[in-house]
């Protein structure tokens, strides 16, 4: 037998990243959620702010921080501007702001959360930024918080002058007394008296020292547009936002996903080649059966899916085929009955063989032809099978155990065989004709099978001994087809339904197959 042919589509690309991307764009509605999200909030942020004005005043912190005692430092040194930073933006600085905008104190810590102090890098100024909702107020309580910090940095360097000045004059004290009571040396004097006069020049100098915190170097004045981004900049943020956040939902939806989107992951999953897909067929009716009856691609997608099965049959012709699917037997069913039609549409033999129990309703749904009259032709039929109404060239009979009779069904030796169970994964027997066939044909459906499921079909099938073929991927049918394929009415009475009879065709017998 020649090996199987491979099937490829247009998913089937050798770069990974159009291949995530893909996956990505799957899930738009997704990826339109985030954006609408995004949009949502970048509005509602702008509507936010639409009435709230921000006031900027600004000070130029002078290099006099603390002179005394910075003899050979550079005034970058003499100031450490993230703690003027941290002291402009304190609860002193604050209570100084209520008094001067005449507010009570209550209501400083209000006053403090509107406020925001930054220095510029490399400066030494620092920028008095404060909020409110009305322009007028908010210029107000930014002039007010640059006078409060000046007049709190010249509180702190006058008191720095009374202390340094204090020990000074203490000092000068002492040195006074000593020469009154003449308790120093003649010799020594000389040296006091010089010490003396150089306090007192200290004391001179400090005092003569300005002791003003820096200078208003910008004014705050009422605002004239809100604060913040406009609508335009807030939409066009939030668009992009709202994009990323949605391509992040998609592919993480897309991770977690544990259904068949493509033939790569079906041929990933079941470690087999995809041998055909089947099209979406919307002007189909709601017949099962459309090789010989309907020309759509859909049929032709099934007679090329013959095709490739004849390929990989070799040189003697007989071939028995399972046609199953994991959970859903109606698909199977579709499937098996084609593709029988398909293989018989070239002149030759099909058998199709229905191993799912008396409730499958596959007999009921095929044009299948009277027991009561048989024709010639009917006479070479296999043992327990009847002739369906189809129009292809070969003949297509079709045996079940739902047809009402409990002998076996021999095929004859020139005969193809397409034989349909129940669903692999929950119908028991399927595993067991899975070892008497030349090969295992997995029906799934896009979007909807998952991938688990095809993962343990294919170590079943490989630890029983059968052979798995390929996968064949169902795009889709419509609404009202999948209705009908999904109503499986029970066939016979309830006293046929206890015990059933079904023999598949071996190569050199039959296989017996009984449900209780």
């Amino acid at each position: 037998m020649t090996g199987p042919i491979l099937f490829d589509d247009r998913y089937d690309e050798p770069d990974q990243l159009r291949d995530q991307l893909r996956r990505i764009l799957r899930h738009r509605v997704l990826i339109t959620l985030g954006i609408l999200l995004g949009v949502l909030g970048g509005l509602a942020l702008s509507v936010q702010r639409a009435h709230t004005y921000t006031a900027t005043s600004e000070v130029l912190v002078r290099s006099t921080t603390d002179p005394f005692g910075a003899i050979g430092v550079s005034a970058d040194n003499q100031i450490s501007m993230s703690t003027e930073q941290r002291i402009a933006a304190s609860a002193a600085v604050v209570l100084r702001a209520a008094r001067i905008l005449e507010r009570p104190a209550d209501q400083a810590t209000a006053l403090g959360s509107a406020l925001r102090v930054t220095n510029p890098m490399k400066s030494q100024v620092l920028r008095f930024e404060f909020t409110d909702d009305n322009p007028e107020r908010a210029a107000r309580g930014a002039n007010a918080f640059a006078e409060a910090y000046l007049d709190d940095r010249e509180s702190r360097n006058a008191a720095t002058v009374q202390r340094t000045t204090r020990g000074l004059q203490q000092q000068i004290a002492v040195l006074n007394q000593r020469l009154a009571l003449g308790q120093v040396e003649a010799t020594a004097k000389t040296a006091v008296q010089q010490q003396l006069y150089n306090l007192q020049k200290r004391v001179l100098d400090i005092k003569s020292r300005d002791t003003d915190g820096g200078d208003v170097v910008r004014k705050a004045s009422a605002p004239t547009l809100p604060a913040g981004p406009g609508l335009r900049t807030m939409l066009a943020l939030g668009l992009g936002c709202g994009l990323l956040l949605g391509i992040v939902l998609a592919w993480a939806r897309s991770a977690l996903d544990n259904r068949v989107r493509s033939v790569a992951e079906v041929q990933s999953a079941l470690r087999a080649p995809v041998l055909g897909i089947l099209p979406s067929d919307d002007g189909g009716d709601d017949a099962l059966l459309t090789v010989g009856r309907t020309s759509s691609p859909r049929t032709e997608a099934y007679r090329a899916l013959a095709f490739r099965l004849r390929q990989n049959a070799g040189p003697a012709g007989q071939s028995r085929v399972l046609v199953v699917a994991p959970r859903q037997s109606g698909e199977a069913e579709e499937v098996g009955a084609n593709l029988g039609a398909a293989l018989a549409d070239d002149g030759g033999d099909v058998l199709l063989v229905d191993t799912a129990p008396d409730t499958s309703g596959l007999a009921t749904r095929l044009p299948l032809m009277p027991y009561e009259a048989p024709t010639l032709e009917e006479a070479f039929l296999p043992a327990g099978s009847v002739l369906v109404d189809t129009h292809v060239d070969g003949r297509f009979a079709f045996a079940s155990s739902g047809t009402g009779r409990r002998r076996g069904v021999t095929a004859e030796p020139d005969m193809s065989t397409v034989v349909v169970s129940g669903p692999f994964l929950t119908h028991a027997d399927a595993l067991a004709v899975a070892q008497r066939v030349d090969g295992v044909l997995v029906v799934a459906r896009l979007d909807r099978t998952r991938r688990d499921d095809l993962r343990q079909m294919q170590e079943l099938i490989g630890c029983s001994g059968g052979r798995l073929l390929g996968a064949v991927l169902d795009t889709g049918r419509p609404r009202r087809r999948m209705k009908a394929l999904r109503r499986r009415p029970r066939f016979g009475s309830s006293a046929h339904a206890d015990t059933t009879s079904m023999e598949l065709p071996a190569q050199d017998g039959t296989l017996s197959i009984s449900h209780r």
